[in-house]
């Protein structure tokens, strides 16, 4: 009994040291990962020994150029498309992802015609349909879906931080920092996306530009009616004066009173927002994946001239219920 009883004590002792052990490691793992992901991109690469107008140009390879009021239809587009790269945070440029999807395209396309003549399928105009139908749906309709779920998981994330910001601001204001200096220490104490803006925000300032058009370049990139409010309340302050600390605070309460009225109304229609991504992914992954795993489900079809017209049709209504939906989710507040 002694014997069974020590026994016992001894694997109990094993036990809670392995335990705290773990506990011990888990714990700095843990306080490390948090402290090397408080430091945003900006201040990495500032650390990483590179000169602060190359951290610029990193910081700033997507950031779109500004659209000419007669701008047309193809410009406006790739105005969109390179604000997508910028607020989905691909260190890619633009014009390479361009390139990629491009190539991607051609390749698939082609793979697909090829793959056509092995089975000995006629090439015919419903053919080329399918396959050019396929090809775009793989190389730039679900890549596209995927950085505009990248671009939105950011952007909130940005809103998130703002307030946040606004407060570091306020107090590095009572503390006697003046406008710049609280800034940069906003730079320094964010995480990203909104420390690396912040401090794109810094640089230009630092390089000459008026500090309302920093912002209000900031503000265009994501497209965010809080900080035009910032830059609004920057430029009253300056021209009218006052207490600007005081004016932020009440700012930021508007703002977090916004975000939280914001935040219901996305509760209340969760169901349709989700519905309306269902309605968009469903129909392109259903026909990838279909094709994937039977492709004569397809190909025996293609020489049927209502085929010919149908899947045009389908094609053109998706496109406009896509839209249609869209319109209906987007929720303004």
């Amino acid at each position: 009994m002694t014997a069974l009883l020590i026994r016992l004590a001894a694997l109990i002792a094993v036990f809670a040291s392995v335990f705290l052990l773990s506990q011990l490691l888990l714990t700095t793992w843990f306080s490390r990962r948090s402290q090397t992901r408080a430091v945003n991109k900006r201040l990495k690469l500032l650390r990483s020994g590179l000169d602060r107008q190359d951290v610029v140009s990193i910081l700033r390879q997507n950031q779109p150029t500004r659209l000419s009021p007669d701008a047309g239809q193809i410009e406006r587009g790739f105005f969109r498309f390179q604000q997508l790269i910028q607020t989905s945070g691909l260190s890619v440029d633009t014009r390479t992802v361009l390139a990629i999807m491009v190539i991607g395209f051609l390749a698939l396309a082609a793979g697909l015609l090829f793959l056509g003549w092995t089975v000995q399928a006629k090439i015919s105009t419903g053919l080329i349909e399918l396959v050019l139908g396929m090809s775009v749906a793989t190389t730039i309709g679900l890549p596209i879906l995927i950085l505009s779920q990248f671009a939105q998981r950011r952007r909130k994330r940005m809103e998130e931080q703002f307030p946040l910001a606004l407060d570091i601001f306020t107090r590095a204001l009572r503390a006697g920092h003046p406008i710049a200096s609280a800034i940069d220490l906003v730079t320094q104490e964010c995480e990203d996306p909104l420390g690396s803006e912040f401090g794109l925000v810094s640089d230009e300032v630092a390089y000459g530009a008026e500090l309302t058009d920093a912002l209000l370049g900031l503000a265009d990139r994501w497209e965010l009616e809080e900080i035009r409010m910032f830059v609004v309340s920057l430029s009253i302050q300056s021209e009218t004066g006052g207490n600007l600390a005081e004016i932020l605070e009440n700012l930021t309460r508007v703002i977090r009173d916004r975000a939280s009225l914001y935040m219901k109304v996305r509760a209340l229609s969760s169901e349709g927002r989700m519905s309306g991504w269902m309605l968009t992914a469903l129909p392109i992954l259903t026909m990838v994946s279909v094709f994937m795993v039977s492709p004569q489900f397809y190909l025996e079809v293609v020489d049927d001239p209502i085929f010919v017209v149908g899947y045009v049709s389908l094609i053109m209504l998706y496109g406009i219920g896509v839209y249609v939906i869209r319109r209906m989710v987007d929720l303004k507040v």
